[in-house]
C-alpha cells in the first residue's frame, strides 16, 4: 500500500471531479474490454480443451494379419452374430461361432481416423463360421470330424460292426468288462477273441468348418475307403480292361472287383462309365478268433523194396490207419480277408499208422515186371480194343512198323507157339504174374513153346496169317483170365 500527500489527493480529488462524466464512460469501455476478452479466452481454452480428449480406436487381427481399425467394436460382434444366423439354417443341430482367430486390440488417439464399413467389408471376407466338432484322430492326425462325442462313439462302432456281427461285438465288450476267466472251447467251436485297430485312433473336441462334418455312416465309408466320392473313369476307342487297369494302378482283377457285372469277356463301349476308385483304408481292423476242433491226422504211406519178392510184385506190410488230434487255432482276419492262422495248443488224441507196402526187387527173366514193352518195331494202332464187325476185338492190331520184327513185350515163358485158326501163327507168353500176352497173324515163328524169353526177345515175324486183311499185329493181354485194354498196361 502506498502513501500519498495532501496536495497529490487534492490533485486526484480535482481530476475526479472534473473528469466524472468522461471518467464513467471510461469505465464502461473498460468493462466492455474485459467481458470480450473473458469470453475469448474461454473459448479459445474450450478448443484447446476438446483437442487434448482422447478417443479410443480398434484394431483388428485375424490370424496375425492386420485387417484395419474400428471407431465401435459392438460393430465387429454385429457383424459376427449375422454370418452365424445366416449358416444356421444350412448346418442344423451345430454350435457355430465365428472370429475364434480374431483379435481386437484398443488405441487411444487424439484424432481417430477410421473407415469402418471398409475395415468391415475386409473383415467379413476372412472370417469363416466354425462349428464345434469331434476329431477322429489316426496316429494322431485328425482324419474324419463328427458332431460330437456320441456321433464318434458310433462311428467306431458301426466301423466294428464292418467286419463282425452285432453279437459278437456285444460279446467281445462284455468279456473286456469282467475279469471272469473265459470257459474252455467246446469241440468244433468258434468264438470272437479280440478285434484290434491297427493304427492309434483318438478323439479330440475342436473347431472346424461346418461343411466339414459328417455322420457316422460318411465317417465309416471314409475311414475304410479312404474317400467319400467314386472316381470315375470314361471308356475311350482302343481301351481295354487292362490298360484302363494299368491307367490307375490296379489289376484287372481289382478293376472287375470294383464294377459288378463287368468280367474279362465284357466288351467295353465307348462312352461307358467305370468306376476306378483306388481304395485306401484310413484304418485297418484285425479280427481274432479262437476255434477248437478234432481233426483227423492223416497217416503217411511208405514203400519198401525187397528182393525177396519178384519184382512187379507187392504186399502190405502194415494197414495204415489216421490218427486224431484236438487242436485249438487262433485265426486272424484282417479287413475282411484271413492273414493268418496258428495254433495254440494240440493234444494228441490217436497216433497214426504208417502205411507199408513191401515192393519185389527180383527180376528172373521167365517172370514178367508187370511193366509191357511195345511188341513192334514202331507203327501205329489200327484198329483199338472192342466191339467190331460185329463182335468183340479183344486186342489193338499195330500195323505200318519201321520193321517187321515182333518181339517179347516182358519176361515170361512161351506157353504156346503155332497155327491156331483165325489167329493164324501167333505166340502166347505166360509172365508167371497173372499175365499173358498173344501176338498173331505172324508170318514166321521163332520162338519155342517152354522158351524163357526176356523183355524184347525176338519171337517172330509181322505177317498178315489167319483171318487178317494186311500185315499187322494183332496183340491181346490177358489178367488172371480176363482179357485187358492193352493200352492200359502198354509203356509206350
Amino acid at each position: 500500500m502506498f502513501l500519498k500527500s495532501k496536495n497529490e489527493e487534492q490533485k486526484v480529488s480535482k481530476l475526479d471531479v472534473l473528469s466524472n462524466g468522461k471518467s464513467n464512460m471510461v469505465k464502461k469501455a473498460a468493462v466492455s474490454v474485459l467481458l470480450i476478452s473473458s469470453i475469448s479466452f474461454n473459448m479459445a481454452f474450450a478448443k484447446e480443451s476438446e483437442s487434448n480428449t482422447l478417443k479410443e480406436i480398434y484394431h483388428i487381427y485375424t490370424d496375425g494379419q492386420y485387417v484395419g481399425a474400428i471407431s465401435d467394436q459392438t460393430k465387429i460382434q454385429s457383424m459376427l452374430d449375422k454370418k452365424i444366423e445366416e449358416s444356421s439354417s444350412q448346418f442344423k443341430n451345430m454350435t457355430l461361432t465365428a472370429g475364434s482367430n480374431l483379435s481386437v486390440v484398443p488405441e487411444q488417439v487424439f484424432t481417430p481416423n477410421t473407415n469402418d464399413e471398409t475395415t468391415l467389408q475386409k473383415l467379413d471376407g476372412l472370417i469363416e463360421v466354425e462349428a464345434k466338432a469331434f476329431a477322429l484322430s489316426i496316429n494322431d492326425e485328425m482324419a474324419v470330424y463328427v458332431k460330437d462325442l456320441e456321433a464318434y462313439d458310433e462311428a467306431l462302432r458301426k466301423l466294428k460292426l464292418h467286419f463282425v456281427s452285432e453279437e459278437e461285438l456285444n460279446t467281445l465288450e462284455a468279456r473286456n468288462n469282467t475279469s471272469e476267466s473265459l470257459p474252455k472251447l467246446k469241440e468244433n467251436e468258434t468264438r470272437i477273441a479280440n478285434l484290434i485297430l491297427k493304427e492309434k485312433v483318438s478323439g479330440v473336441t475342436v473347431d472346424t468348418a461346418p461343411n466339414r462334418i459328417v455322420s457316422p455312416d460318411d465317417a465309416v465309408k471314409l475311414l475304410l475307403e479312404g474317400t467319400l466320392e467314386k472316381e470315375l473313369y470314361t471308356v475311350a476307342e482302343g481301351d481295354v480292361l487292362g490298360t484302363i487297369a494299368n491307367k490307375h494302378n490296379l489289376t484287372s482283377a481289382e478293376l472287375i472287383a470294383l464294377n459288378p457285372g463287368v468280367t474279362d469277356s465284357t466288351v467295353l463301349q465307348i462312352g461307358q462309365e467305370l468306376n476306378v476308385t483306388v481304395l485306401k483304408p484310413l484304418i485297418n481292423i484285425e479280427v481274432q478268433y479262437e476255434k477248437k476242433a478234432v481233426e483227423a491226422i492223416i497217416h503217411t504211406k511208405k514203400v519198401e523194396d525187397t528182393e525177396g519178392m519178384y519184382k512187379g510184385d507187392t504186399k502190405v506190410k502194415q494197414e495204415g490207419s489216421d490218427g486224431q488230434k484236438e487242436a485249438t487255432y487262433l485265426i486272424r482276419i484282417e479287413n475282411g480277408v484271413q492273414v493268418g492262422q496258428s495254433i495254440v495248443e494240440e493234444k494228441i488224441l490217436v497216433e497214426p499208422k504208417e502205411h507199408i507196402v513191401l515192393k519185389g526187387t527180383k527180376v528172373i527173366p521167365s517172370r514178367g515186371s508187370g511193366v509191357f514193352a511195345w511188341p513192334a518195331e514202331g507203327g501205329y494202332i489200327s484198329s483199338k480194343m472192342g466191339y467190331r464187325w460185329g463182335r468183340q476185338h479183344e486186342g489193338i492190331d499195330i500195323a505200318r512198323p519201321s520193321g517187321f520184327t515182333i518181339k517179347a513185350a516182358d519176361n515170361g515163358i512161351v506157353v504156346a507157339a503155332g497155327w491156331d485158326g483165325t489167329y493164324g501163327n501167333r505166340v502166347i507168353i505166360d509172365h508167371q504174374n497173372g499175365y499173358k500176352t498173344t501176338y498173331a497173324h505172324l508170318s514166321s515163328i521163332t520162338a519155342e513153346v517152354g522158351q524163357v524169353v526176356p523183355t524184347g526177345t525176338k519171337i517172330g515175324v509181322m505177317g498178315s496169317t489167319g483171318r487178317s486183311t494186311g500185315t499187322h499185329l494183332h496183340f491181346e493181354v490177358e489178367k488172371n483170365g480176363v482179357n485187358v485194354d492193352p493200352l492200359t498196361v502198354l509203356n509206350k
